[in-house]
């Protein structure tokens, strides 16, 4: 395997494990939803606590290298915050609320199908015709997993939220790419919590969150754990450690190729909810996430892009670690 096989198979990697975390998410914030916190107060509670550990993590590792040369991407930075991490989670929690789940999964992960579209009509980008059969594929089995045909009410306000993840979903992808490049992964994540957050808090209401939660009891696996165990998990694993991950992955693979292989984080959910929750997937399920697997082994196939420094190893004052240039074919963030 040469130097750009071996990218793209650490790339695929990390993308692969990051939707995992994302994915992982699911039970144990349902579980805290289901103890009374509201659906917006758990996002904010997430993405509050992995702000405070990421700030003071990226302190201790960059130091004053961390600041340097962000001016020419602050913007790029709070659109990420604004869009790639609170819009995206908001949308999807109203239109959840609004719609069946599944409705409102497939609407989001309708993202990928944006970025295509955003690269081919707006970019004028050529696509990689791998890249568009794998979304195709990976959006064909994530409709047999969440079993879109069960129920389908199309609430206005609810659609609309639906497609507004989908698009926070496609900005990050294509935001995060460009940033990736030139700006340290772990400040794109920090930067990205610490805007949603702030973002965030006239919604969540936390002076009104009820804060006894946290060191209760919460039934989840058949048994119960305190709150803050699960919310630390929520926050560092499937937050903090996904977001990380993800943008490696973005770093070693293109927009097109990243966007479907994130399919993988809705089977991840489904079979880690039915491990912990004990939520039984149908026949119809299994096949539908072997698709969803099929699809994005396929479009991970289209793009190979050269290697890129280790996003959390250490780097000097005054550095940027160098990014993985844009494959010619198209780019990739949520």
């Amino acid at each position: 395997m040469g130097e750009a096989g071996r990218a793209r198979a650490w790339g695929v990697g990390f993308a692969v494990f990051s939707s995992i975390c994302f994915g992982a998410s699911g039970p144990f914030g349902k579980a805290l939803i289901e103890a009374g916190l509201g659906p917006l107060q758990a996002v904010w509670l997430r993405i509050a606590v992995a702000a405070m550990v990421l700030v003071p993590v990226i302190v201790a590792l960059r130091g004053r290298g961390a600041a340097r040369g962000l001016r020419p991407h602050l913007g790029g930075l709070a659109l990420n915050g604004l869009a790639g991490v609170a819009g995206c989670q908001a949308c999807y929690f109203v239109a959840a609320s609004r719609l069946p789940v599944g409705v409102a999964i497939l609407l989001e992960f309708s993202g990928p199908v944006m970025v295509l579209a955003w690269l081919r009509f707006v970019r004028r980008a050529p696509v990689h015709r791998t890249a568009a059969t794998g979304v195709v594929v990976a959006m064909t089995g994530l409709a047999l997993v969440v079993q879109v045909w069960t129920g389908l009410s199309l609430d206005p306000l609810g659609l609309a939220a639906g497609i507004g993840a989908a698009a926070c979903q496609a900005s990050y992808f294509l935001v995060v790419e460009r940033l990736a490049a030139d700006v340290d992964p772990l400040v794109i994540t920090g930067s990205g919590m610490l805007v949603a957050a702030v973002v965030l808090t006239p919604l969540a209401a936390p002076w009104a969150l009820p804060w006894d939660v946290l060191p209760a009891r919460v039934p989840v696996a058949g048994g119960s754990a305190p709150g803050w165990t699960l919310l630390a998990w929520v926050a560092l694993v499937s937050t903090v450690l996904a977001y990380i991950t993800g943008i490696a992955g973005l770093r070693r693979l293109s927009a097109q190729v990243g966007g479907a292989i994130c399919y993988t984080e809705a089977v991840a959910a489904t079979l880690i909810a039915w491990a912990v929750l004990g939520e039984r997937l149908t026949p119809v399920q299994m096949i539908g996430g072997a698709v969803v697997l099929v699809g994005a082994y396929i479009a991970q196939r289209a793009v190979a892009v050269p290697a890129a420094p280790d996003p959390i190893a250490p780097v000097p004052d005054g550095a940027v670690p160098a990014g993985a240039a844009v494959a010619a074919s198209g780019s990739r963030g949520r």
